[in-house]
């Protein structure tokens, strides 16, 4: 059904809107970060040409990246079977998962910190010191988020008739779930595991409080040196998050087969 003269306008028109209010900031931060030193005319790469040269900044991308991918791991191996058991063999857990689920949402992040501190300490006494011990207490934070981006793409496909179809074929439960359903709601799971990126990359509450030296840390740190550099890392990280989001396939490609391998 093709849209009327206003509605296309009014379309257009949150398009423009929504561009300019995500823009601006980005916008600003690179203005900053390109300015001269001491007022001078022309715009100078100094402060992004060295992020490179920092060690520490270096240092906590890789541990950022490494606690990324457990943490990714984590919900693709985890999370993501969990809620579709939930959701084909035992529906009446559904909005127990949820709650659970949501729960982080309503605990502050001071209060987590106080309550995981003895535990940490532990971990970093018996264990390790190092930070990606941290992927633990994120996989918890990006619960909420990955929930609802995987219940809201299990609530558009007929997961029932596609897991009935694959068990008639003689498949196993663990097939139908990593060979028929998840690759149906990929671009569900590709969400969430965006937002488990972004979430790493971006938390700074609670590797601070436990002293550790993750990424915004780091950059806090820098900032009170030289707010350029410390600028041009978030701008260079706020894109790197934004091109992985917008390279998400949102649609199937014409003529793409599901090919389950089931038989």
């Amino acid at each position: 059904m093709k849209l009327g003269i206003p509605s296309r306008i009014f379309r257009v028109f949150i398009i423009a809107s929504t561009t300019l209010y995500l823009a601006a900031p980005l916008y600003g931060m690179l203005d900053f970060s390109t300015k001269p030193l001491g007022g001078e005319g022309g715009r100078t790469l100094r402060a992004w040409k060295a992020i490179g040269s920092q060690e520490d900044l270096t240092s906590s991308i890789t541990v950022s990246f490494a606690i990324a991918i457990i943490v990714m791991l984590l919900v693709f191996l985890l999370v993501v079977p969990t809620v579709i058991w939930v959701h084909l063999r035992l529906p009446k857990l559904r909005r127990p998962l949820e709650l659970i689920c949501l729960l982080p949402l309503a605990i502050p992040g001071i209060v987590i910190v106080v309550g995981i501190a003895p535990l940490y300490r532990w971990i970093s006494i018996n264990i390790t010191e190092s930070p990606v011990s941290l992927a633990g207490v994120y996989s918890m934070l990006i619960l909420p988020y990955t929930y609802r981006s995987l219940s809201a793409s299990l609530d558009l496909v007929d997961i029932s008739t596609l897991a009935e179809a694959a068990r008639t074929l003689g498949a196993s439960t663990m097939r139908t779930i990593f060979g028929v359903v998840m690759p149906t709601i990929r671009s569900g799971i590709m969400s969430g595991v965006v937002i488990s990126l972004a979430l790493v990359l971006g938390e700074f509450t609670i590797s601070s409080l436990l002293s550790y030296d993750t990424l915004q840390v780091v950059i806090y740190l820098l900032g009170r040196e030289d707010g350029k550099i410390a600028v041009a890392v978030s701008l260079a990280a706020l894109l790197f998050v934004f091109g992985i989001l917008f390279a998400i396939p949102t649609t199937k490609r014409r003529g793409a087969i599901l090919d389950a391998d089931i038989a």
